[in-house]
C-alpha cells in the first residue's frame, strides 16, 4: 500500500496517519498479529513527529481497534464475539414502531466542561463548553428512562432548538448533521439516590445502562449518550445474522 502523507493538504496530519493505519490493520499479516511499525519508524518515513503519529494511534487504541503493551509493540485488537442491533433509531422512533405513546416528563439544557471521558472520545480539551441535555421519558403514566447527552461543539447546536423533535431528525434538519453510525455498550448496574429519583423507583433497584456514541457519515463523533432504564419496563433486543 502506498504509504504516504500530504504535507500540503488541508486535512490535518494526524487525521491522514490514522487512515493509513486503519488500511494498515487490514491488512493479513497484522490481522494475524505482526506488530505494527513503530512511531520512529512511522515518523520517520512519513517525515513528521512521533507526537502526531502517536495521537493517531491514541485514537484507535481508544475505539479498541489496537492494543498498545511496554516491549511489546502495538498490535491489532482481537475481534470480540458479540451481537449487534442492526438499523438503530432515535428513542422517539423506536417507540413509535412499537406503537407505544411517550411522553416527556423533563428536560433540561445547559452548558458544562466535558469529563476526561468526554473530552478525550470528542478530542477536545477539557476547558471547551459542550452542550448537555437531559431527559426523563417514559409512558404517559410514568418514567422509565433517564437519558443524558453531550454534543460535540463542531455540531453547533445553541440550546434554542427544539429538542421535543427527534434528535437525529432535528440535526439533520437544521444543521446537517447526518448521524450514520452508533456504538453501544450495554450492562446492568443498581440505581444510585440521583437515578432513583429521575425514574420514581427505590433506591438500589436493576437498571439496565447504555451508553451510545454516535458519529456522523465521516466517522466524527457527534454524540456521547448515557441512557439509564427500568429494568421492569424496557426490553433492549438484539437482532443477529449470519
Amino acid at each position: 500500500m502506498k504509504f504516504t502523507v500530504d504535507h500540503k493538504s488541508p486535512v490535518p496530519l494526524h487525521a491522514q496517519v490514522e487512515e493509513l493505519l486503519r488500511a494498515l490493520i487490514e491488512q493479513e499479516e497484522y490481522q494475524k498479529g505482526k506488530v505494527l511499525p513503530s512511531e520512529v519508524e512511522i515518523s520517520n518515513r512519513l517525515a513528521i513527529s512521533r507526537s502526531t503519529v502517536r495521537q493517531a494511534i491514541k485514537k484507535l487504541v481508544f475505539e479498541g481497534l489496537l492494543i498498545r503493551k511496554k516491549k511489546a509493540g502495538t498490535k491489532v485488537a482481537p475481534k470480540p464475539v458479540s451481537s449487534k442491533s442492526n438499523n438503530w433509531l432515535s428513542f422517539s422512533q423506536e417507540m413509535k414502531l412499537r406503537g407505544i405513546t411517550i411522553r416527556n416528563f423533563e428536560l433540561h439544557l445547559s452548558w458544562v466542561k466535558p469529563s476526561d471521558d468526554i473530552a478525550r472520545f470528542f478530542e477536545i480539551s477539557k476547558d471547551k463548553n459542550v452542550l448537555k441535555m437531559e431527559r426523563v421519558r417514559g409512558k404517559t403514566d410514568e418514567p422509565f428512562v433517564y437519558f443524558v447527552s453531550y454534543f460535540h461543539p463542531r455540531v453547533g447546536l445553541t440550546g434554542e432548538e427544539d429538542f421535543k423533535l427527534p434528535l437525529y431528525e432535528m440535526l439533520e434538519q437544521e444543521h446537517a448533521i447526518i448521524a450514520s453510525l452508533s456504538k453501544e455498550e450495554i450492562s446492568a448496574t443498581a440505581s444510585d439516590e440521583f437515578i432513583s429519583n429521575k425514574l420514581k423507583i427505590k433506591k438500589e433497584t436493576p437498571v439496565l445502562f447504555r451508553k451510545r456514541f454516535v458519529f456522523d457519515q465521516g466517522e466524527r463523533p457527534i454524540e456521547y449518550n448515557l441512557g439509564y432504564y427500568k429494568s421492569d419496563s424496557f426490553i433492549y433486543s438484539v437482532e443477529s445474522s449470519r
